[in-house]
């Protein structure tokens, strides 16, 4: 799975909030180093992760599944 733009979009909240990654990762639960790579590009966040963080920044995360078709 692919949470790039969900990613940016918590490290922009996090930045308008003026909340350091040392802050969100002690409001979240979700260790530094882990949101670190998050936030670079690395990594590949569950679902579950992507909440704890959102939620400990006020946000309301919503996650979409899409069926594609596929060519027989």
């Amino acid at each position: 799975m692919h949470f790039k733009s969900l990613i940016q979009s918590i490290k922009e909240r996090r930045e308008m909030l003026q909340v350091t990654q040392e802050m969100l990762a002690d409001l979240s639960g979700v260790g530094l180093r882990t949101l670190k790579q998050f936030e670079s590009g690395r990594g590949n966040p569950t679902a579950e992760t992507l909440n704890k963080l959102g939620s400990a920044l006020g946000m309301e995360l919503t996650f979409k599944i899409i069926k594609t078709e596929t060519s027989e």
